[in-house]
């Protein structure tokens, strides 16, 4: 490729109108990407970024929503998924299943049912890069917030399960684990559960989206060549494994 990393590919961001995901957004397209975003609401439209309004919860809508990526480009490069909340902040034995079963599908089925969705076009064309969105709830739990990062957690293991699927397609799956990062993801969180959470990382600050979206754009790119299955944090030092 050029210096551009991303020229002429086609990168689909589920939940790409989150903070994260705009900002992987825009990183891409200044890389000479053509995004794709699939996501509950169809947002602005931006210079260099497409919309499909999609459930992404939905087997039959993320289906959809792959036959026409592909009809309008051609191929699927790579696949970012953003898609997340936090879910309600209590413990575990005042936690409604509803929200746990809610938590579960916007977090980790999203992530099954895209990666699923592009797995075989990719494998076929011998090449693709998947990124998903942990966090570091996943490797080290968050108090009151079991279903997040339960769900974080499971993201990392279908991250390592599916990079050694395709370890010898050209299909590469990594994931991201960062620590909290300035959205407004974080205000779906009561006050002190923010505070308590950013106590934990040792630069003491929140990390910026922009800088997300720096590694994810290398992991996306043929620039990422012999990693698979990994996960990476962006923790301003708060993870310790």
């Amino acid at each position: 490729m050029s210096t551009a990393m991303l020229s002429g590919t086609v990168m689909v961001i589920g939940g790409g109108h989150g903070g994260i995901g705009q900002a992987i957004a825009e990183k891409a397209v200044a890389n000479g990407a053509t995004v794709m975003i699939w996501d509950l609401s169809p947002g602005a439209q931006r210079e260099g970024q497409h919309a499909i309004a999609c459930d992404l919860t939905s087997e039959e809508a993320v289906q959809a929503a792959f036959d026409e990526t592909v009809s309008r480009f051609g191929k699927i490069h790579s696949l970012v998924n953003c898609a997340g909340i936090t879910g309600p902040t209590a413990p575990v034995e005042r936690y409604a299943l509803a929200d746990w079963q809610r938590v579960f599908a916007i977090n980790l089925t999203s992530a099954f049912l895209t990666s699923r969705a592009v797995a075989g076009h990719m494998r076929e064309a011998g090449y693709g890069r998947i990124v998903n969105l942990a966090s570091i709830a996943g490797k080290e739990g968050n108090a009151n917030q079991s279903a997040y990062s339960a769900s974080k957690a499971a993201m990392i293991g279908l991250t390592k399960s599916q990079g050694k699927e395709l370890a010898t397609s050209g299909v590469l799956v990594n994931c991201i684990a960062p620590a909290i990062i300035e959205t407004e993801l974080i205000f779906q969180m009561p006050e002190e559960q923010r505070a308590a959470v950013l106590a934990k990382v040792p630069m003491g600050r929140a990390g910026k989206p922009a800088e997300i979206a720096e590694l994810a754009i290398w992991l996306a790119s043929d620039r990422c060549s012999f990693t698979t299955g990994a996960t990476f944090d962006a923790s301003g030092g708060r993870a310790t494994y």
